[in-house]
């Protein structure tokens, strides 16, 4: 399993290859300066890649499996899935930047094997800029550069379904408008139930 710096590696590698449009260079200046944690960041408090470097390691398995997903011919012939690098780079590699600066180091108490209260490291969730979770990825990039509309769209509604404060209906309208955002949330649920789930430690 690749280590936190050769995942850096690989992230600047697909990001410089592909994403060149004006404001790529900012964005990713920012990414590495000291006001940004996305390189050491966790993915979730608890949940999946919840370890340092979390965030970059999903970010990169969304992009395999988004890649792995429009690779399939029959969404081109059938549907017309056709994407350019450019764009699958910018919605797999930076649909999570909401998550840059709002996990702080903590201590919570577990039972132990034996029943006994523990305290252990873990992560909280606090966050300075409360304005959702794909929208709030949208902002943060189109301060830097412009998306796409599809591109936009995939990135705010890559949850999907999943969040009980989301109307079904914008989601639905969404998916079926813009097919990169069910392509996205498809790769993105893979990535986080199964690739960083119980099957990876299989």
């Amino acid at each position: 399993m690749p280590d936190k710096e050769q995942n850096k590696e690989r992230f600047l590698k697909i990001y410089r290859e592909n994403i060149t449009r004006e404001g790529a260079d900012k964005l990713l200046e920012y990414l590495l300066s000291p006001q940004s944690d996305f390189f050491d960041a966790p993915a979730s408090a608890r949940f999946h890649s919840s370890v340092d470097g979390g965030l970059l390691d999903h970010s990169l398995n969304v992009y395999d499996c988004l890649c792995d997903y429009l690779s399939n011919p029959a969404l081109k012939e059938r549907f017309g899935f056709s994407y350019s690098e450019e764009s699958i780079a910018i919605v797999a590699l930076l649909h999570d930047l909401c998550k840059v600066g709002v996990y702080k180091r903590g201590k919570r108490n577990v039972k132990d094997e034996t029943g006994k209260w523990v305290q252990v490291d873990s992560f909280e969730f606090n966050d300075p800029l409360p304005y959702g979770h794909g929208e709030k990825s949208v902002y943060i990039i189109n301060g830097f550069m412009r998306l796409t509309r599809e591109e936009a769209f995939a990135i705010r509604y890559h949850m999907g379904y999943s969040s009980e404060r989301e109307d079904p209906r914008n989601v639905s309208a969404a998916f079926e408008m813009f097919p990169l955002a069910f392509a996205l949330h498809v790769a993105d649920s893979e990535a986080t139930y199964y690739t960083e789930g119980k099957f990876a430690k299989k």
